[in-house]
């Protein structure tokens, strides 16, 4: 068989893989967009390019005339109004089509540093303390944590419950760890704007949404109403958590092995740590 007899046969699959990765592009398209306020703009801007076809077709000169030169504007338009939409896109692909040496960054924590989110969470839950916590991963938050009170503090259980007791001037607000270290403190995040959004969640809600839409820092909050957990990553939430499963989360998005306590060890621990162990297993009402 000769090679020119493949030639039609690589052309059909050449075929199929380009209106694949078309449909793939729309559909994904299609599902950032879905529920967001782009939508209204997308399907005004379709009408105006009808309105536009009809012009040409039916002669209407002076229509035509405006609508043509509108057009020159429309790449710039698109960035204005599509801005947060775009960022999006480029993160949902960032995330997905990630370098190996990219991807070695996201497990920056060690798993003591988690047990002391975990453990000051269940702490200010069952005292039904407000907090709002930001984990930054691939996507730099500087710009949030320059707006804030700088600390670059070592993480730890006893300053994240003291920074968010209602007492302290740092309580109102979020608070961004950066690489192992409480980076910053009293910081204000953009709200979500998501018309899907419950409307039982509140600002301190909106803002966990909002930054983890605009980037792929995760958030934990902590309700003042009713003591429970939040966890939000992506823009989707996880609501009524207990401390097992926000621990989990918590090791699955940054990539980190869930290693369970090990019983019956003969090494001692102090009364820090005795308290770590138990609370990870307390369940949040």
């Amino acid at each position: 068989m000769q090679l020119t007899d493949y030639i039609p046969t690589l052309s059909g699959l050449r075929n199929v893989l380009d209106i694949t990765l078309v449909f793939i592009i729309v559909y994904v398209v299609l599902k950032l967009l879905r529920g967001t306020r782009a939508v209204p703009t997308v399907v005004g801007m379709v009408l105006l390019g009808l309105l536009y076809w009809l012009a040409s077709t039916q002669g209407l000169s002076t229509l035509e005339f405006v609508l043509r030169y509108a057009v020159v504007y429309v790449g710039i338009a698109i960035i204005v109004l599509f801005q947060s939409e775009i960022r999006q896109a480029l993160i949902f692909f960032a995330n997905r089509f990630r370098f190996p040496l990219l991807k070695r960054q996201r497990g920056q924590f060690g798993g003591s540093v988690y047990d002391e989110i975990v453990l000051a969470v269940t702490t200010l839950a069952s005292e039904k303390t407000g907090a709002l916590i930001v984990i930054e991963r691939n996507i730099g938050l500087r710009n949030f944590i320059d707006a804030g009170v700088q600390l670059d503090a070592r993480l730890s259980y006893d300053l994240l419950v003291t920074i968010f007791n209602p007492t302290t001037p740092l309580h109102d607000g979020a608070v961004i760890i950066q690489n192992e270290k409480l980076a910053a403190a009293s910081v204000f995040l953009p709200l979500t704007k998501n018309p899907e959004i419950s409307r039982e969640l509140g600002t301190r809600h909106r803002a966990a949404i909002g930054i983890t839409e605009g980037s792929d820092a995760i958030s934990i909050v902590v309700s003042e109403e009713t003591g429970l957990v939040t966890y939000v990553e992506g823009g989707h939430v996880h609501r009524n958590l207990d401390t097992t499963a926000l621990r989990r989360l918590l090791l699955d998005a940054m990539e980190m092995p869930v290693v369970e306590s090990r019983r019956g060890s003969s090494t001692p621990k102090n009364q820090k740590e005795s308290e770590s162990e138990a609370a990870i297993h307390i369940v949040v009402e």
